[in-house]
């Protein structure tokens, strides 16, 4: 049913309601007027006859036939055009309009009451007569008015009225409901042909002057803008799935088939002499090392590629930094790893990303930082500077050459005598990225080694618009923009 039929059926069933509503309280308050008007009257008329009905009941009383009479005819008199009624012991006098005899009247002493005679009503007045030598009651009547012709006048005409309200009402409604729902039917004009799934046409901009409508289409165009945003996440996703498959095939084929050729070995040389046997089991232990390496750090990128801004949250990054301390001295009993931490330096990040960030960093200098002597000194710092919270890691290594600082961070990069995936690096450039941070990569502070310098905003910013560090290749330029400081 349509807004408009339903509105109009709301006002035609709705305003008849309210007129016979207000007829009937008409009603009651022309009633009580009448009613009013009629008991000013009788309590006039009750004044003007009591002296005589009083002069009535003593000469009855008094055995004066004659005089009772006269008083009699002075009562009826002073009537005029009201029934009178005189009730006392031994006596009882009634002339004029009034309920006939049979009719019992309301046992009151004093006061109005209503008196019903078959189809008639009778307004009543009873008044006490009391005396020295006399008492009774006068009762004083006229005709209840509020039953006469003008309350059924005005009975007919509310009926005829509500009845006529109920259709001229709902049209009127139908009307107007039709004018007023006129932007939101072209709303759904609009909205109809919209199809998401094989469009990219959206609802126009633009105000109709009806709020309740303009927050509708709003809310369209919000709705279908989060569709966008969910579509595009979901086609990150499946792009990174297939990258993931794509980057592992690539890079496991060669391990695989290291492993492949030393199990060939061990399999067809059964009296394979024990030197030879031991190194062909540790070049399987490196290459196991080493997938198990590679698996979990594209795992890794691909949890940062899909991270949403509800994960985020305000993070101690001294914490953060003193855990990833903790584990690297356990991985590392041999190296001296010493941490710098200011109290309380905060980011608004994603805790996992920070930790797996420091991590990275920490397991890069113990395996590139080392000295001549092969002895692991690194230094890890945090500290907040203007709006910004620095994370520096020093090593004493060989360092990295100007020339291959810009390339460190990109996937698969590894060293000749590195025996790692070529992931570690780029997983500390995405997070520094998801984060609107950057990294970069100087000379040691005291001349020799490497300092990775890792800046991240104290109050936090949005998410990067699409983050591809799975799926982008090797060198390309991503559309996240590389966070690395060439400085």
């Amino acid at each position: 049913m349509r807004l408009s039929t339903r509105i109009a059926l709301a006002v035609g069933c709705t305003v008849p309601l309210l007129v016979l509503a207000c007829g009937w309280l008409l009603l009651h308050l022309v009633a009580r007027d009448l009613h009013r008007t009629e008991d000013q009257h009788l309590r006039q008329r009750a004044v003007a006859v009591a002296p005589e009905a009083r002069a009535l009941l003593r000469a009855t009383a008094n055995g004066r036939p004659r005089a009772a009479d006269t008083r009699e005819r002075q009562l009826f008199s002073a009537a005029l055009d009201v029934g009178v009624r005189v009730a006392g012991p031994g006596a009882d006098f009634s002339g004029g309009p009034q309920p006939g005899p049979a009719v019992a009247l309301p046992d009151v002493s004093s006061g109005f009451a209503t008196v019903r005679d078959g189809a008639r009503s009778w307004r009543a007045l009873a008044r006490p007569l009391k005396g020295p030598t006399v008492s009774g009651t006068l009762w004083v009547f006229s005709p209840d008015t509020a039953d006469r012709a003008q309350l059924r006048l005005v009975r007919r005409r509310v009926i005829l009225t509500a009845v006529l309200a109920a259709p001229l009402s709902g049209l009127l409604a139908w009307g107007l409901a039709t004018g007023a729902s006129a932007p939101l039917r072209r709303l759904t004009r609009r909205t109809a042909g919209l199809d998401p799934r094989t469009s990219t046409a959206r609802l126009p901009e633009g105000r109709t002057g009806v709020r309740e409508v303009d927050e509708l289409a709003t809310t369209l165009r919000t709705v279908l803008a989060r569709y966008d945003e969910q579509a595009a996440r979901t086609g990150e996703a499946l792009d990174t799935a297939r990258s993931f498959s794509s980057a592992a095939a690539h890079e496991l084929r060669t391990p695989l088939m290291s492993m492949g050729t030393n199990l060939d070995i061990l399999a067809d040389h059964p009296g394979l002499p024990d030197a030879d046997r031991t190194e062909v089991l540790a070049d399987l232990r490196r290459e196991h090392a080493r997938l198990l390496g590679l698996l979990v750090m594209l795992r890794e990128l691909g949890r940062g590629d899909l991270v949403e801004a509800e994960a985020f949250r305000d993070v101690d990054l001294s914490e953060v930094a003193d855990a990833a301390v903790a584990e690297a001295r356990r991985r590392a009993p041999d190296a001296d790893i010493a941490l710098d931490a200011a109290p309380g330096p905060t980011v608004h990040g994603w805790e996992p990303g920070l930790r797996l960030l420091l991590d990275n960093l920490l397991g890069n200098a113990l395996a590139h930082g080392r000295d001549a002597r092969g002895r692991a000194r690194v230094r890890v710092g945090v500290t907040s500077t203007a709006g910004q919270v620095l994370v520096t890691v020093d090593d004493h290594g060989p360092g990295v050459p100007p020339d291959a600082r810009a390339r460190i961070f990109e996937r698969f990069q590894r060293g000749p005598d590195s025996a790692g995936s070529g992931l570690g690096l780029t997983l500390v450039a995405q997070q520094a990225a998801l984060h609107r941070g950057s990294v970069a990569v100087h000379e040691g502070p005291d001349g020799t080694g490497a300092r990775f310098a890792v800046r991240l905003p104290s109050g936090g910013a949005d998410l990067p618009g699409r983050r591809d560090w799975l799926i982008g290749t090797a060198g390309a330029n991503r559309s996240q923009s590389f966070p690395k400081d060439t400085s």
